[in-house]
């Protein structure tokens, strides 16, 4: 995964008047009651349907890359077939492999209002990179980032039906002809080639992300939409890498125009560790710049990961990554076993909140069939906190 280089960290206030897009808490009876919890099931290392088939060594062109890619592709195909699922190609040579061209693919899933034309929906965006490094030989790269993945998968799986009852009783009111920017649509980048084959430089890294932002600066929308090319579409580039760790790595606040959706997830995690639903042993807060001040620095390039191309484009990016890697990073033991399975499901938590609040689905959900309440003793932790 990423590397440090400090390449321009931005050493002065940029002021820009930002549009925060509304966004809406989910109640406590939602978090309690209705929103559907990580499962054992789903994040299992051995047989869990989401992160097992990730873990495996997936090398851009190579056959374990092409199995991770089928199960991305069969979750969206299979769980959530209002989904679209297209895919950008690339090739490019790398230190590594001499004059042969390797192949990587970005997979893209895509859920838009149904009424809407593409040019005229600005999309949420949830961001992983699913290769993983071509040595030593049989990495893994549980943290970095088959771990991310399935969290995504997991957050996309369980707003998927409230999505569907939002635009439906939108249609059914026929009150279709409010400010577009009031109907957002979402989308998920499976990244490839994220890892460098060699060391990490401008050249040998980020591979597809390189590729992707090019050809979406230049694919552009009719003349009359609102955005004018796919790129311009993000409202919001959420990139989650190495994460899962067992070990207490608080992530900072690293971009300054997408500070206010940081402060929203923080705010979201302390709402979830008072009604104590993460799984995971206490520990410090994962998000602590909630409080930041907007005159502080906000070293948006130290950081080299997925999100460069992007954010050099304009992209309003929320960065989540550890400011210290996980011990295990670019090891042999970045692998299932040294996985932390509960804070994998408590960011798989913490994700599908954010994803939930900032599409506006509060009101939407309904309890899972033939599952019980979760029985957290609600009213004494409601009762002693004002949320």
């Amino acid at each position: 995964m990423s590397c440090w280089r400090w390449n321009g960290v931005l050493t002065g206030l940029v002021l820009l008047s930002l549009h925060v897009l509304a966004y809406t808490p989910l109640s406590n009876d939602t978090l309690l009651n209705l929103l559907p919890q990580p499962q054992p099931a789903d994040f299992d290392i051995k047989t869990g349907a989401l992160l097992a088939p990730i873990l495996i060594p997936r090398v851009p062109g190579t056959p374990g890359s092409q199995i991770a890619r089928q199960h991305l592709v069969d979750f969206f195909q299979h769980s959530l077939p209002s989904w679209s699922v297209t895919f950008q190609n690339s090739t490019s040579k790398t230190p590594t492999h001499g004059n042969t061209e390797v192949p990587f693919v970005n997979v893209i899933a895509t859920r838009d209002p149904p009424w809407l034309q593409p040019g005229n929906v600005g999309r949420l965006t949830l961001v992983a990179h699913y290769d993983s490094k071509y040595k030593p030989d049989g990495f893994i790269g549980a943290t970095d980032s088959a771990a991310p993945c399935a969290m995504i998968m997991h957050a996309m799986r369980s707003i998927d039906a409230a999505l569907t009852k939002k635009w439906e009783s939108l249609q059914s009111a026929g009150d279709l002809d409010l400010d577009f920017e009031e109907y957002k649509g979402i989308q998920v980048l499976f990244l490839d080639g994220e890892e460098a084959f060699q060391s990490w430089t401008a050249t040998d890294s980020i591979y597809g992300a390189r590729s992707l932002a090019e050809e979406w600066e230049h694919t552009m929308n009719p003349a009359t939409s609102i955005y004018k090319n796919k790129l311009d579409s993000i409202d919001l580039f959420v990139l989650l890498d190495l994460l899962g760790s067992p070990e207490d790595l608080p992530i900072p606040s690293w971009q300054h125009t997408s500070h206010w959706s940081y402060v929203k997830m923080a705010e979201a995690e302390q709402r979830l560790r008072k009604l104590e639903l993460f799984k995971s042993t206490p520990s410090r807060t994962w998000l602590p710049d909630k409080d930041k001040k907007e005159t502080d620095i906000f070293s948006s390039y130290v950081m080299q990961d997925d999100h460069l191309p992007f954010i050099a484009r304009g992209v309003h990016v929320l960065h989540l990554i550890p400011s210290r890697f996980p011990s295990v990073w670019h090891t042999m033991k970045d692998d299932g076993e040294h996985l932390d399975v509960p804070t994998v499901e408590d960011w798989a938590l913490l994700t599908t909140v954010f994803a939930a609040e900032y599409m506006e689905l509060e009101g939407f959900f309904e309890p899972p069939p033939a599952t019980q309440k979760i029985k957290r003793h609600a009213e004494e932790v409601i009762s002693r906190t004002e949320l």
